[in-house]
């Protein structure tokens, strides 16, 4: 006599299918929870604010405080974004060379057709070789940003606006209607009683969540004169900058 009990294939199908199910659940029910959590405390509308002389003129006074004309004059700044990332950037020149892992790129911004890529000490002209350009240049936009965007206020395409917070401050909301990596992103810079930035929230389409914000407050003064920030703390995680280095030649 056979005393295995064989299950029905329908019956195995659905009992395979429960348990994925459940392993699904398992993994993404705390991610949508701390989503939603995260959502109803931090979104926030982008606030319109006004346009003309008053957000110019607070503009200028935050660059007053970061010394812009220093920034201006400075030939060569160096970090390193979140330990991966390492620049040199020779600002005059209108290069930098950007090194991640065994790669390393010198972009040449004035003239695109110039940039070099190098695998180790080697230089590399292969398939990949405006791949690997394009992802400097990625890297660069981003990675940048963090250490000199105050100086970037009156870029081409950006807009200013006088924001008057809950609190009754003046900040700061600044759209770059073009150019860079993702245009159409606007920042709302907090500043304290000197114009130095202490913060920004972000609207910004690579985050779900608007209204984020992140601390502009570590800063250093480089040998050049100019102020820039040693690291960000951005909700529970800090975006370190390295080394960073300001000079003239």
């Amino acid at each position: 006599m056979n005393n295995n009990i064989t299950m029905p294939k329908n019956l195995k199908t659905k009992r395979i299918f429960k348990i994925i199910g459940g392993i699904i659940i398992f993994f993404t029910l705390p991610t949508l929870l701390f989503y939603g959590f995260m959502y109803i405390k931090y979104n926030e509308d982008l606030p319109t604010g006004k346009l003309g002389t008053e957000a110019d003129e607070l503009a200028t006074t935050m660059l007053s405080a970061l010394n812009e004309e220093a920034y201006l004059n400075t030939d060569y700044i160096e970090w390193t974004f979140k330990g991966k990332h390492h620049y040199k950037w020779y600002k005059t020149d209108d290069t930098c060379e950007v090194s991640w892992d065994a790669m390393t790129v010198i972009l040449d911004f004035s003239d695109a057709g110039n940039s070099k890529v190098f695998a180790g000490k080697h230089e590399y002209n292969g398939v990949e070789k405006q791949e690997y350009i394009d992802k400097a240049r990625t890297f660069f936009n981003n990675d940048s940003f963090w250490l000199v965007a105050p100086f970037k206020v009156f870029d081409n395409g950006t807009e200013r606006r006088l924001v008057t917070t809950e609190d009754g401050k003046k900040s700061l909301l600044v759209t770059y209607t073009e150019g860079g990596t993702t245009p159409g992103d606007s920042y709302l810079w907090h500043l304290d009683e000197n114009g130095l930035p202490k913060s920004f929230q972000m609207w910004v389409d690579i985050l779900p969540i608007d209204g984020l914000e992140a601390s502009w407050d570590q800063w250093i003064t480089t040998e050049s004169g100019i102020k820039l920030p040693t690291s960000h703390k951005f909700l529970v995680f800090e975006l370190d900058m390295g080394e960073v280095k300001g000079l003239k030649f």
